[in-house]
């Protein structure tokens, strides 16, 4: 994860040690919003990902193919 200060912008970089999360290298400041929402995945359940059409390889692909409109010149699409 990429993560940029709330407070100045700089990118942030992991900092391991009692608290997990990111630290500012110019400003100090710490958050941990990419580490998630403290909920659980059983393993189970992870493993059942696998299996979701959602992530299969096709799916995540088409995600960037590139548009089949045409634009159009008074700034739309034509399907």
């Amino acid at each position: 994860m990429r993560c940029s200060c709330k407070e100045c912008g700089t990118y942030m970089i992991q900092a391991e040690s009692d608290h997990l999360g990111c630290v500012c290298p110019d400003c100090g400041y710490r958050c941990n919003d990419c580490l998630g929402t403290d909920t659980v995945v059983t393993k189970d359940r992870l493993a059942s990902l696998a299996f979701d059409p959602r992530f299969s390889p096709e799916s995540l692909a088409a995600d960037f193919e590139p548009d089949d409109g045409q634009w159009e010149d008074d700034g739309g699409y034509e399907r």
